[in-house]
């Protein structure tokens, strides 16, 4: 087998890849891509077991093969090179030379029949979504990450759904950590249901997604045999879903009680950030009191001090006393675009639901904290 490929064909590739095979499984195979000379293309392929990738890209071809060769030591190699177009042959004994007249590195290969299968799919359905839109879903759902202990599967997955209304059709994403909720919603415009039911996706999975989806343009989604499939022009991404059960969200995320406050989304990050100093694994909360258009935030950290702050607000309810954990805050006022924000607060002991306030396609719900 023997190539020429242009790095800057394959540099961002190779770079995205690597949450893919970095991560540790059984075989030491799953570390490197299998690339594979077409007539006049490479196919280039990574999967974890879980999470797998395909893509096509031009080169121009001497002699059709296939390798699999380490992916980090290969990213490092075309990511520094000196020129455009880089070398790739298989000369023997699974050894591999990459580069040009000036420099030439011997890489040992292995042996790519031991390669894992990736899964094919013919016949299957896909529904089309804005890519940008699935992008920002997924950010907006993996923020949420679960104790690395818990193997609960609706801790580890985001779950996606699909509802009708008399307003809307919606295509949903949720995830939880038992603490806090995240929900995104996208309309869905199609006549025909994108699929029957919902399905858990791993975290980590959609992570790896979501760097290969653009912030243009648009994908094809599809589920089959217990797989999420999303395809581009060129590539394909497969990630293989969990099994069971979502808690039940309608209620949750339900709002029809309480008081709304409206405040500066910069102004309330900056505020819960200086109040995060204090932050520690274990005094975790900050205690928020509301009273007659005025928040103040109390953060108290034995080891170390205390510290306060207070904001005006309109806010003409019942005074307030609740905890809660400023991350949780703050990485949601981190993924919202809208200049305010609109807080849903019922009492001491109830969630607190925080949205856009004019954006209301992304919803997330924290739970207090004891005092």
């Amino acid at each position: 087998m023997k190539f020429i490929i242009n790095k800057n064909d394959i540099k961002s590739i190779l770079a995205k890849v690597q949450g893919i095979t970095g991560r540790r499984t059984n075989l030491a195979i799953t570390e490197t891509v299998l690339i594979e000379a077409l007539e006049s293309s490479i196919k280039i392929t990574a999967t974890d077991l879980e999470t797998g990738f395909e893509g096509e890209y031009p080169a121009s071809v001497e002699s059709q093969g296939i390798i699999a060769i380490n992916a980090k030591k290969l990213y490092e190699i075309v990511r520094d090179f000196p020129t455009g177009d880089i070398n790739i042959d298989e000369v023997e004994n699974r050894w591999i030379q990459i580069g040009n007249h000036n420099i030439e590195y011997h890489i040992v290969g292995m042996n790519p029949e031991d390669y894992p299968d990736t899964p094919k799919f013919d016949n299957i359905s896909f529904f089309e979504m804005d890519s940008a839109s699935l992008k920002r879903m997924i950010e907006k759902t993996v923020i949420i990450v679960g104790a690395s202990e818990d193997k609960r599967a609706h801790i580890n997955g985001v779950y996606l759904d699909y509802l009708e209304n008399k307003d809307n059709k919606l295509i949903k994403m949720i995830s939880t950590d038992g603490s806090r909720l995240s929900l995104v919603d996208y309309i869905y415009d199609a006549k025909k249901a994108p699929f029957e039911s919902g399905v858990l996706i791993p975290k980590k999975g959609l992570h790896e997604v979501s760097k290969f989806l653009d912030t243009q343009g648009r994908v094809y989604v599809g589920l089959k045999e217990s797989q999420l499939v999303i395809k581009k022009d060129t590539e394909i991404l497969t990630v293989r879903l969990l099994e069971g059960d979502f808690p039940r969200y309608a209620e949750i995320v339900a709002r029809n009680q309480g008081y709304d406050i409206v405040v500066d989304r910069q102004l309330f990050l900056l505020m819960l950030k200086r109040m995060a100093i204090l932050y520690s694994d274990d005094y975790k909360s900050v205690v928020f009191n509301f009273t007659e258009n005025k928040l103040q935030v109390t953060a108290t950290n034995p080891d170390i001090g205390e510290s306060k702050e207070d904001m005006n607000i309109e806010y003409l309810g019942e005074p307030v006393e609740i905890a809660f954990n400023p991350k949780y805050f703050i990485e949601t006022l981190n993924v919202i675009d809208d200049e305010f924000v609109n807080i849903n607060l019922i009492n001491g002991e109830k969630p607190c639901l925080l949205e856009g306030d004019k954006d209301k396609s992304y919803l997330s719900v924290i739970m207090p904290m004891r005092l």
